[in-house]
């Protein structure tokens, strides 16, 4: 069984009351057994037991010699028992002398009676530490405070009878005393600790004489018996009343011996009780004592409370951390106090006209309170001071959650409220606004938010009352008379001219609601936004916003019949809308563009979702039709302008003379010529808007796109489907191409655009016929009188068409080339020859067809056989000729050679056992000749005599000092060896060719 685990886990609604604990004499022991009694805080009023006189018991009585022993002194009772023994001895004496009438008789009768009165002066004196223990017991018991027991009045009760602590039944009576008192003291049940139990305990400890490890003894035995008494009782509640008297006993216990206590009081040995344990006991017994003692405080706190807090702090070892932590606790919920005051107040429907004063005046409670509170936080004694004092937060508490939140932002607009209800916020004010938003927890923005509700409230009131009263009308300054309204209220100007501008726009909605502006409304609106000092430009944006508004319904009535729909009554609708509600000609120009560019996207739509050209085309048409009948009209009407003359070309910003030269360029393009206005002809249609266009809501290539779908339609026509699976064209007259031209206006192409068009689509009709002629890649003379002819009719310049014929052959040529290299069919020589040709190696050969043949080339000088290897040709010229990075030349150089020297050696090996001199000599002089292009070391080989056998045969070749020198050192054979073999190279030989006879 742990002792720890029950008597140590908090649990703070059950405790237990000691009864008077006892150590017994041994005479007591024999009579009576005294047991250790715990009663339920159920039984005890929750409050702190007042001590009663008989806590010790009743007065004990004497009995038998004690009356006699209590009534000598230690002197007169040793006087006395000489007194006693020296009569029985004489009376022995004269009665032995009496009665054995003879002298050992007498000597005998002395003895008797001596040993007898020794016997009773021994019982005598044996009894004097139980009567002295009787006598304290009494003396303790009669007070009614035992505080007011006094240590000589102890120690003169031990004098009396010449008793020691060395007296054990003295010393259990002080044991017995003191266990009474210190459960006497500790609170019952889940009370807390008053304060003054370890001043009491100790006093009474030092009036008692215990000393300390005396005392720590009579502690650990309560502990014992509250282990004991658990076993005893069992049960859940039995249980939590143990642990908080075991933690109260060991947190006074450790006040009461201080930092003796972790030695005297051994908890961890005797309870199995760890360090951690026993500091949440203490923590935690603190804190209870410590919150007990905040009760206390008020609102109006002073520095001597705090100062007594701060000692109580310390007598209670509470560390400083959690004393701010109780102390912020305590002063948070006197502050939530007056917040669920002020809210029960505001909510009150029978108290409501009193109600936010009353609110007002709890919450300035709360802010003086805050105010007192800083001052002590920065006052000169602060360090002297209770910890935690600092402005008050909410955090933690009740009011520290999202459905709290709503009420904090009621009180604090009440507040704001009736900061602002003199029609003026005072600076005072500010900052108490600025220090309630802290205390309520309130974000930044959401204080804001409320502030500017409540004062935009105030600002329109006061601004009402400035209009109704003419005050602002007869202000010289109008702006000056608003700022100074702002300035007092602290309201932001550009938060005023938010409530002006919206001022405005009623008024204005005001004005419109039969769908006019009449002059009188105009002065009207004009008078406000002077007094109201409202920009240009907000008012020109309420009016696009708001008459725009009703203008671009009577758009959309006017178009959204289509062609037909463009009657004159909607042309009258436009025209009165247009002017009347006194719109700009920009304004009204954009509404209509945005209604007109949503009709453009439609028929967009289902150009692009036709199943082929010709239906894309009349999709696109259509377009061009509404454009013309119906856009056309509105635009002019919004203008002002009439659709029956000719209308005057506006200035446009002119090409660059390089566009200008191009398009006499093209001239040749029949296309061109057609889609261009003879102003001279007088059979031209009626001219288009070009305003209103889909330039910025169609991506270029989109535009671009459709306009060549129908280009093409007007070059190859209607195409049309006849019974038996015929399809007819249609060709179509000139007339198609002034829709095209309409077209390109409304999707806002540039002239360079679409002669950008007209030229792609004449060289791709170009090109794709000339690649049907050039397919082999030869030009010939009656080739060439086609592509002419095709030219001509295309209208393509011969500058344009040579540049497809030269780029057809040429990339003709260039996979030709291209296959030619990949099959091994040109090599170096032949490609020098295209490049003296002037031909471009870079666009005819692929740079990895390049590298390839440059690996091939030197692959067949390393396998030449002639040991030669030029650097200045491998790194420098072939790679030029091959257009190849030297750098990556040299790489593709020294792996192929790195790879090709140990094959060489393999292979020369492999044909000296073939006896094939001839070969065997040129694969050593490739063996050299990627030395050459990297440095070996010596070579390995596991039969040292086929080397041997290597350098002879290559030293009968006559070879250059240079290479013979070079491959005895490939083949690691030293001077003397190497002449040694060339003198014994012809019969070397010709004892290998005997054994191979021989073998055959």
């Amino acid at each position: 069984m742990n002792p720890s685990l029950s008597l140590l886990s908090t649990t703070p609604h059950c405790s237990i009351l000691f009864s008077p604990l006892r150590f017994p004499s041994k005479r007591q022991q024999q009579q009576q057994r005294r047991r250790f009694r715990v009663t339920s805080s159920s039984d005890q009023p929750e409050q702190h037991p007042q001590q009663t006189p008989n806590i010790f018991g009743g007065p004990r009585e004497l009995t038998g010699i004690q009356p006699l022993v209590a009534s000598l002194s230690p002197s007169v009772r040793l006087i006395t028992s000489a007194v006693v023994v020296a009569g029985a001895v004489a009376a022995g004496y004269g009665l032995g002398l009496t009665v054995g009438k003879s002298r050992n008789a007498a000597i005998g009768g002395a003895v008797v009676l001596g040993a007898a009165s020794g016997a009773a002066g021994l019982a005598l004196n044996s009894c004097v530490p139980d009567v002295a223990a009787a006598d304290l017991h009494n003396y303790v018991a009669g007070y009614d405070d035992p505080a007011a027991i006094k240590r000589h009045d102890v120690e003169n009760i031990a004098k009396k009878y010449g008793v020691s602590k060395q007296d054990s039944a003295f010393n259990v009576e002080l044991a017995n005393l003191y266990c009474e008192y210190v459960a006497s003291v500790l609170p019952p049940g889940s009370q807390v600790l008053a304060g003054d139990e370890v001043e009491k305990i100790i006093n009474f400890k030092n009036a008692l004489g215990l000393d300390d490890p005396e005392a720590a003894e009579m502690h650990m035995e309560i502990g014992r018996r509250l282990f004991r008494q658990r076993l005893e009782t069992g049960g859940r509640d039995g249980d939590i009343e143990q642990r908080q008297a075991f933690q109260k006993l060991i947190y006074v216990s450790s006040l009461v011996f201080g930092d003796a206590s972790s030695f005297l009081l051994p908890w961890k040995r005797v309870f199995k009780v760890s360090d951690s344990q026993v500091e949440i006991a203490i923590r935690d017994n603190a804190r209870r004592l410590y919150a007990s003692k905040l009760k206390s405080i008020g609102r109006d706190v002073d520095v001597q409370q705090l100062i007594n807090l701060r000692e109580i702090q310390l007598k209670c070892k509470l560390s400083d951390e959690l004393a701010g932590d109780l102390f912020r606790e305590h002063a948070r919920k006197l502050v939530e106090e007056n917040i669920t005051a002020s809210l029960v107040m505001l909510k009150s429907r029978t108290n409501a006209a009193r109600g936010v004063t009353e609110v007002v005046q709890e919450l300035d409670k709360i802010l003086a309170f805050n105010d007192l509170l800083v001052s002590l936080k920065n006052h000169q004694d602060a360090d002297s001071f209770a910890r935690g004092i600092g402005p008050v937060s909410l955090v933690g508490g009740d009011y520290d959650t999202d459905r709290k939140i709503e009420d904090l932002k009621l009180l604090y607009r009440a507040y704001v409220a009736d900061s602002l209800s003199g029609g003026r916020m005072e600076e005072q004010k500010l900052a108490a606004l600025n220090q309630l938003r802290n205390i309520f927890g309130l974000g930044k923005k959401e204080a804001e938010a409320i502030t500017l509700d409540v004062t935009s409230k105030v600002y329109r009131k006061q601004l009402a009352q400035a209009v109704t009263s003419g005050n602002i009308e007869a202000a010289d300054s109008k702006a000056s008379f608003l700022q100074n309204l702002c300035d007092e209220l602290h309201f932001d100007p550009e938060k005023a001219s938010e409530i002006h501008e919206e001022i405005y726009r009623q008024k204005l909605q005001i004005c419109i609601a039969d769908g006019d502006l009449s002059d009188e409304d105009v002065a009207g609106l004009l008078k406000l936004r002077v007094m109201l000092c409202i920009p240009q430009k907000v008012v020109e944006a309420a009016h696009a916003d708001i008459c725009g508004t009703l203008f671009e319904k009577v758009v959309i009535d006017a178009v959204a019949s289509g062609v037909d729909g463009y009657d004159p009554e909607t042309k009258k609708s436009v025209i009165k809308a247009a002017h009347g509600l006194r719109l700009t000609r920009e304004a009204a120009m954009t509404i209509a563009s945005k209604t007109v560019r949503k009709i453009f996207i439609n028929y967009i739509k289902r150009a692009r979702a036709a199943e082929n050209r010709n239906e894309a085309a009349k999709e696109l048409k259509k377009l061009i039709a509404f454009n013309t009948l119906v856009v056309t009209e509105l635009v002019a009407d919004i203008k002002g302008e009439s659709t029956d003359t000719k209308p005057e070309k506006e200035p446009v910003k002119e090409e660059t003379p390089k566009l200008d030269e191009e398009e006499d360029e093209w001239d040749s393009l029949d296309t061109l010529k057609k889609i261009r206005l003879d102003k001279d002809s007088d059979n031209l249609a009626k001219p288009t808007q070009t305003e209103i266009t889909l330039k910025d809501d169609l991506p270029l290539r989109d535009r671009v796109d459709l306009y060549k779908t129908y280009l093409l339609y007007c070059l190859t026509g209607e195409v049309k489907k006849i019974p038996f699976g015929v399809n007819i064209t249609t060709k179509r007259d000139d007339s198609e191409y002034l829709l095209l031209n309409q077209l390109a206006g409304i999707f806002g192409l540039t002239k360079k655009e679409v002669l950008d068009v007209h030229i792609g689509l004449a060289e791709q009709a170009f090109k794709q016929q000339a690649e049907v002629l050039l397919a082999d890649g030869q030009l010939t003379k009656g080739r060439v009188e086609q592509l002419n002819e095709i030219q001509k009719q295309v209208g393509l310049p011969s500058e344009y068409a040579d540049k497809i014929i030269k780029s057809i052959t040429n990339s003709k040529m260039a996979a030709a080339i291209e296959t030619a290299v990949s099959q091994g069919k040109i090599d170096l020589k032949q490609i020098r020859e295209l490049k003296e040709s002037n031909v471009n190696l870079d666009s005819m050969i692929s740079e990895t067809a390049r590298e390839n043949l440059f690996k091939k080339t030197v692959n067949e000088i390393f396998s030449s056989g002639t040991g030669e290897f030029d650097e200045e040709q491998v790194y420098n010229v072939i790679p030029s000729d091959l257009h190849i990075n030297v750098n990556k030349a040299k790489g593709f150089v020294h792996t192929l050679a790195q790879k090709r020297l140990s094959d060489s050696l393999v292979q020369a090996v492999s044909l000296l056992r073939q006896k094939k001199s001839r070969e065997l000599v040129k694969s050593l002089n490739d063996l050299l000749a990627c030395d050459k292009a990297v440095p070996s070391e010596p070579l390995s080989w596991d039969v040292p005599e086929e080397l041997a056998d290597l350098f002879v045969i290559y030293s009968k070749t006559n070879p250059t000092p240079e290479k013979l020198s070079r491959l005895q050192y490939l083949l690691g054979i030293n001077d003397s060896a190497a002449a040694a073999l060339k003198e014994m190279g012809g019969a070397v030989l010709s004892i290998e060719a005997e054994k191979e006879k021989f073998v055959f």
